[in-house]
């Protein structure tokens, strides 16, 4: 049994929440996907492993509680309960896995990481660079872009101030190499118009459509086969579930760079939101509402305040 004392937010609560992912959930039931708490009691077979009091990170449907039951098997260890762990737990994974199985980084690549100042779009500017790639970041303030230069981006597009799709072809005329996309719609179709010869766009998410039915924005894709024949060009979807034989191996890889000081774990509690600092299960909405309307840099915590006294 773990008390929780940060959850994560992720743009898949709201796909989860609207039953786009499983439909067959009906309500009511828990939401949320990760946590990061300390271990307040331990069955038979997991005592082998975990003490009580031991700093935890775990991946789980249902984490938007205060105490959560988790299989031994699906918890992570940690050297302490930091907020900043919690931004590797998802966030950290998918960029790691999905870059190192379907992006074929090397020296010099070109990649473009859309929502690069998003709580996994930092992970994806970050890892790239270390593989030597050239960077391009787009974001929507130039708070985030100060951001993003401070993390090794080469290339920061603000698109409320410049048309990506016209700095794209002026600065990349033989375009880029690897997408890293997140947000869907127009910007899905800018992506996929700017890629290289045998480019590769991974889709991460559709941030853009969740207001949709089905949380898709329309996109261009009738000339979809004409477009990536012509290229050579394909289009790789990434689902972190997936990819669990992988997500160890990354985590203790993600771990190790954040503790040598050679990884930026930006979180973001919403501090500068409208209702403040995003604190208790109360506050996940406006934490949800606030990574819709795109304001936060890096990844969007919440933390569950505990009571001394708080009894089981």
């Amino acid at each position: 049994l773990f008390s929780s004392r940060f959850v994560g937010i992720n743009a898949s609560d709201i796909n989860y929440s609207a039953g786009r992912y499983d439909t067959s959930v009906k309500p009511p039931f828990d939401i949320g996907f990760e946590g990061v708490g300390d271990v307040v009691a331990l069955g038979l077979s997991a005592s082998a492993d975990y003490t009580v009091g031991q700093a935890v990170a775990y991946v789980k449907a249902g984490s938007f509680a205060e105490y959560t039951v988790v299989p031994a098997k699906q918890a992570v260890p940690l050297p302490s309960v930091k907020p900043e762990f919690l931004t590797l737990i998802v966030s950290g994974a998918t960029a790691y896995i999905s870059l190192k199985e379907l992006g074929e980084l090397s020296e010099g690549k070109k990649v473009l990481v859309t929502a690069a100042a998003g709580g996994t779009g930092q992970f994806a500017v970050q890892l790239a660079k270390k593989a030597k790639c050239h960077v391009i970041g787009t974001c929507s303030s130039d708070e985030k872009g100060g951001f993003l230069k401070s993390i090794g981006c080469d290339r920061t597009i603000n698109y409320k101030t410049e048309n990506v799709e016209s700095v794209l072809k002026k600065e990349y005329p033989e375009g880029v190499d690897v997408v890293y996309e997140s947000v869907g719609g127009k910007m899905f179709d800018l992506a996929l118009d700017s890629l290289a010869t045998k480019g590769r766009l991974i889709v991460i998410g559709f941030i853009s459509g969740y207001q949709n039915p089905t949380g898709l924005q329309p996109i261009k894709a009738e000339l979809l086969p004409a477009k990536l024949l012509k290229k050579s060009a394909s289009i790789r979807g990434f689902f972190l579930n997936h990819y669990f034989s992988e997500y160890k191996m990354a985590l203790n890889e993600l771990l190790k760079m954040y503790e040598r000081g050679g990884l930026v774990c930006e979180v973001d509690f919403g501090d500068a939101s409208p209702g403040g600092k995003f604190t208790g299960l109360e506050s996940v909405f406006r934490a949800v509402d606030y990574m819709y309307m795109g304001k936060n840099i890096g990844k969007i915590v919440v933390e569950l305040p505990h009571s001394v006294n708080s009894k089981l």
